[in-house]
């Protein structure tokens, strides 16, 4: 490119502006101002607020489990047009931070929904929500880094949100449950959490997240299998990489007595290397693996231990998120 061709510095301000706009103009009257309430014997209280990211016409609003959470919770939902709606909560998963909510509304301006698997660290993303309450409040960054994990927990039931988000979009509280938008105004991702100045978290949309999305708005939960191990990643040993290739597994650290792991005979140093043929490289590809449609029904788990190949079987029962 020559000297004439590199844009000047108002040229590239006009268009990172036009952008920005853009995304705020087309996203914005799809994101929710949140007030949350908790149903008292002396009436109702207010219990803290959030944004939310409209899903459909009909009503059903995307926020964050932990902008919701606590029992007898309700609220209302303002817009930037200026309405403000009643909700109740359809259903809510500590487990990935998401919940679903239900708008006593049929107009709604659903938001595009698109797909954090093909983000690039660096790419502009726009974060859309009320931060302290100043409702429709924009700003913009870039995606910091991908494939980040971040611990989530449910009672006893502890697991890792993965591919989390890192973006240096300025993020507040309040906006919790709002929209992380591409440059195109797709919904990507939902803000969840603040870890410091410059370094905002969001849960991703993408096939995995749809999906409990999904189930929550049919079932009002999501249902996993529950193996009953606590693991860590580690490289497969030297004198098995012929058969499984040279690849990382889960190394079991424990083993959670009464579970199916347990019934099983699955013991401290097993080397978990698939499950049902499927390969399981690290302990997240082992919470994706373990979903509703296992609940009940036989699984080979493929095992080194001491050098040898193993499979076990196992029943799979659900995991019961409860104090």
């Amino acid at each position: 490119m020559s000297v004439s061709e590199i844009p000047s510095e108002a040229e590239a301000l006009d268009a990172y502006s036009r952008v920005v706009v853009t995304v705020a103009e087309t996203v914005g009257s799809s994101v929710a101002n949140l007030r949350i309430n908790r149903r008292t014997h002396a009436g109702s209280v207010p219990a803290g607020a959030g944004s939310g990211v409209v899903l459909t016409s009909d009503g059903f609003i995307l926020t964050c489990a932990h902008v919701v959470a606590g029992p007898r919770r309700h609220g209302r939902a303002t817009f930037t047009d200026g309405r403000e709606i009643g909700f109740r909560i359809v259903g809510s998963d500590p487990l990935s931070d998401l919940a679903v909510l239900r708008a006593d509304a049929s107009d709604l301006e659903p938001a595009r929904l698109g797909d954090a698997d093909r983000l690039r660290v660096g790419q502009l993303v726009v974060a859309i929500g009320n931060p302290h309450g100043y409702a429709g409040s924009v700003t913009a960054g870039v995606v910091s880094a991908l494939g980040r994990s971040l611990p989530a927990r449910a009672g006893r039931a502890v697991r890792v949100i993965d591919n989390v988000i890192q973006t240096d979009a300025s993020l507040n509280p309040g906006n919790s449950g709002g929209a992380l938008a591409d440059s195109r105004g797709s919904v990507v991702g939902v803000n969840t959490a603040v870890a410091g100045v410059g370094l905002g978290l969001a849960v991703p949309i993408n096939e995995h997240t749809r999906k409990v999305i999904g189930q929550l708005m049919t079932d009002g939960r999501v249902r996993r299998a529950w193996l009953g191990v606590v693991g860590g990643v580690r490289p497969l040993p030297p004198a098995v990489r012929a058969e499984f290739g040279d690849r990382t597994c889960v190394e079991v650290v424990e083993v959670v007595p009464g579970s199916p792991a347990s019934a099983a005979g699955l013991r401290p140093e097993d080397l978990l290397v698939a499950v049902d043929g499927e390969p399981v490289t690290g302990v997240e590809e082992l919470q994706r693996l373990l979903g509703r449609e296992l609940i009940g029904r036989p699984v080979v788990l493929s095992v080194v231990r001491e050098g040898r190949r193993l499979e076990l079987e196992v029943v799979l029962r659900e995991l019961d998120p409860s104090p």
